[in-house]
């Protein structure tokens, strides 16, 4: 090979490696910025193909979609000095990108590590000023909109971030605290099943005694219509008595007399002592004369 050709080739490999270092792509997803001797000379590059000085001027790109930071469960107290464990997260991304490279060199480790203090600091005095309810229930939302507001006005103007949402994924009563909660609970259910049992007792008696009362009623209404009927009955017997005794008193007398020795007389064992000239045994006399 001639040193022409020589020359040529090196030629070609310099300009390949100053081109090679003279441009850079930003994505669509990227965020980027020009440094000349560590200083930020451009910043928030536009997606697509850029210039830069070689051996001068070199880029660095970030990631610039929405990050989420997660963030471990931490302990607070609320206004009435409960303690809750309280686990959260954070939507965040790049807003100030030369802002960013200032404060965290470009790290995304110790971005989050900043707005994860700034989190917790925020949560840690949002929960302070609310009760249990609260936090809980009663202004959840107003507490997740408020550390947003908070945070997202901090952090871009720390750290070059946009906190676009804080989210409470869940609130729980710590380790400790959970026996004697379920114990008061326990308790406040058992009062209440007390209650419960003592209103039905209650109402069973009530039951019970009207049922009674009922009862008593209603078997006094059928005494009265029995002995009623008994005695209709009865009046009825001794108008058809008095009835057959007026057709033929000899033979009512005989057929009563006939009824009664029948009655006397049912069993073995009965005894009678009556004189024998006795009005009972006068047709049975009759008999024997005949």
């Amino acid at each position: 090979m001639s040193n022409k050709s020589m020359f040529g080739l090196i030629a070609a490999l310099v300009l390949v490696v100053v081109g090679w270092q003279s441009f850079f792509v930003v994505s669509q997803i990227e965020r980027g910025i020009v440094l000349q001797f560590g200083k930020v000379v451009r910043d928030d590059l536009s997606p697509g193909l850029h210039f830069k000085l070689p051996f001068v001027q070199e880029a660095h790109l970030f990631d610039g979609r929405l990050l989420t930071l997660d963030t471990a469960t931490q302990r607070y107290l609320t206004l009435e000095k409960k303690a809750l464990m309280v686990d959260s997260y954070a939507k965040w991304r790049i807003a100030n990108v030369q802002r960013f490279y200032t404060a965290t060199s470009g790290l995304r480790s110790i971005a989050e590590e900043r707005l994860s203090r700034q989190l917790e600091s925020g949560l840690r005095n949002e929960v302070a000023r609310r009760t249990l309810h609260e936090v809980v229930s009663g202004e959840r939302d107003q507490l997740m909109a408020d550390i947003t507001a908070t945070l997202n006005t901090s952090a871009q103007r720390e750290l070059g971030i946009e906190v676009l949402d804080v989210r409470v994924k869940a609130i729980d009563l710590p380790r400790e605290v959970n026996r004697s909660v379920f114990e008061r609970m326990s308790t406040e259910r058992e009062r209440e099943a007390r209650e419960h049992r003592a209103k039905g007792r209650e109402l069973g008696e009530g039951i019970r005694a009207d049922a009674d009362r009922q009862q008593r009623v209603i078997l006094a209404e059928a005494f009265r219509e029995a002995e009623q009927i008994r005695g209709d009955g009865d009046a009825q017997a001794a108008a058809i008595y008095a009835e057959a005794y007026q057709k033929d008193p000899e033979f009512y007398s005989f057929y009563r007399s006939l009824q009664a020795y029948r009655e006397s007389f049912a069993s073995k064992s009965d005894i009678l002592i009556l004189d024998p000239d006795s009005e009972f045994f006068k047709y049975l006399q009759g008999a024997q004369r005949r």
